[in-house]
């Protein structure tokens, strides 16, 4: 990306989140009370003075503590800050100076970077002396901010987008290339962020065999061969009656907005446990929202024959309603087969945006009418006349006919699956719409 990055750093629930919330405008960072709810790094568009440019929010950085994920934590939040132009340290004027804010900042003072020391949870201002117990940082001045307010965030971004002309960003260009959406979805731990880790060649997200590692929407932009595509690492998505905390009923929202602006989506399902339930509803959720689907068979080098052969049967049992989709069978912390999960994305997206000409739609209606099959209701029986693509993103075709009330969903499968053997329509869902024509 053209676009200069701030990266958010500091300890646990000092208020990051709520920074990068407050200076892009929206809520797109998960906000919780509760310690460690941000684990990976994620981007978000700012805007200020008329420089625009990338936040990173990080996960809080805790030196003493080892436990399941602080590990990975710390290195997501130092890869923001090594890539960054210009890094917000955070610290909690409630609390004052730790012994790990003391040791991030004697890490961030051997970068030759504008590090910029936010005093967060001022929300009264003339409690600003509070702030220089923080000089001993060793950051130069702090900035006594009110995140949740508001208050001193607009002086601090004029001193950060200051720095950053200072530093020759300014000539950088945003050129909005567009890219194309790619959202990997699934149940916990099915291995979505190996997945990521995997098709980005970088440990972009944080892997754990704990269920619910990720908790936010991860987005991450990738260029190969000449081709621009968004990855989105997504949270697990449970049953609404599983989800028992407050931040994991975020992450399934940003599951699903993920999903709502996905052209393709990869749907991992863990091999080793089998097909179940919750995956057929995750697929649905898809095929809903009308983006292209490609179904991941993850963790296939930890299946034996038996459990392949009943994956197999299962999956063209039970996951009829979408058996457009492709199969690609992985491992994805070895990166077996990922240059197939690769093609059957580039394949399902061209269909997924192709246009079929008109003329060759009618062709195929004309031979379907000359094999006679319609459907009546009372004395009236149904002519189609013509068909034409209304659309894309997924595909649209509308049919215009004498009696388009009396269509019912058999006939509307039967029109669909004859179109499929026509035309590739491999991996896209598609919409069939139907007007009166006399």
């Amino acid at each position: 990306m053209a676009l200069p990055i701030v990266a958010i750093v500091g300890r646990p629930n000092v208020g990051k989140s709520t920074l990068v919330n407050r200076i892009t405008q929206n809520d797109d960072a998960i906000v919780h009370e509760m310690r460690g709810v941000t684990r990976d790094r994620s981007y978000h568009r700012g805007d200020w003075n008329g420089l625009e440019f990338m936040v990173v929010d990080t996960g809080g950085i805790e030196i003493g503590n080892d436990d399941a994920f602080q590990a990975g934590i710390r290195t997501q939040a130092l890869a923001a800050a090594e890539e960054a132009d210009a890094i917000i340290f955070v610290v909690d004027s409630r609390v004052g100076v730790t012994t790990d804010d003391e040791e991030v900042a004697r890490i961030l003072r051997r970068t030759r970077k504008p590090v910029f020391l936010a005093v967060n949870k001022l929300d009264t201002p003339n409690r600003n002396d509070a702030i220089w117990e923080f000089m001993q940082l060793g950051l130069g001045e702090p900035w006594p901010i009110s995140a949740v307010h508001g208050h001193g965030t607009g002086d601090l971004l004029d001193a950060v987008v200051a720095a950053l002309r200072e530093r020759g960003v300014e000539s950088f260009e945003d050129e909005e290339e567009p890219a194309i959406n790619v959202a990997i979805i699934g149940r916990p731990n099915a291995g979505k962020s190996s997945l990521t880790n995997c098709l980005c060649e970088a440990n972009r997200a944080i892997v754990s065999d704990v269920a619910g590692t990720t908790r936010d929407a991860i987005d991450t932009l990738i260029r190969r061969d000449d081709v621009l595509y968004r990855i989105v690492d997504t949270a697990g998505i449970r049953r609404k009656s599983q989800i028992d905390e407050d931040v994991e009923y975020y992450g399934f929202v940003r599951a699903m907005r993920a999903i709502d602006r996905a052209d393709v989506a990869l749907l991992v399902i863990d091999a080793s446990i089998g097909l179940t339930d919750q995956d057929q509803r995750v697929a649905g959720l898809a095929d809903d929202r009308g983006c292209a689907l490609v179904l991941v068979l993850n963790k296939w080098d930890l299946a034996d024959e038996r459990a392949r052969k009943v994956i197999r049967e299962r999956i063209e049992d039970r996951m009829t309603f979408v058996s457009y989709a492709p199969v690609v069978m992985t491992t994805a912390l070895t990166g077996r087969n990922v240059d197939k999960v690769w093609q059957n994305i580039d394949e399902v997206f061209a269909r997924y945006t192709e246009t079929i000409p008109t003329s060759a739609l009618n062709v195929w209606l004309s031979e379907l009418r000359e094999v006679g099959h319609t459907i009546s209701k009372g004395k009236a029986t149904l002519r189609m006349k013509y068909v034409t693509q209304t659309g894309t993103r997924p595909p649209q075709f509308t049919f215009f006919a004498n009696r388009p009330d009396i269509v019912d969903d058999n006939y509307r499968r039967y029109l669909e699956n004859r179109l499929r053997e026509r035309f590739d329509l491999k991996g896209t869902p598609v919409r069939l719409r139907f007007k009166k024509k006399d």
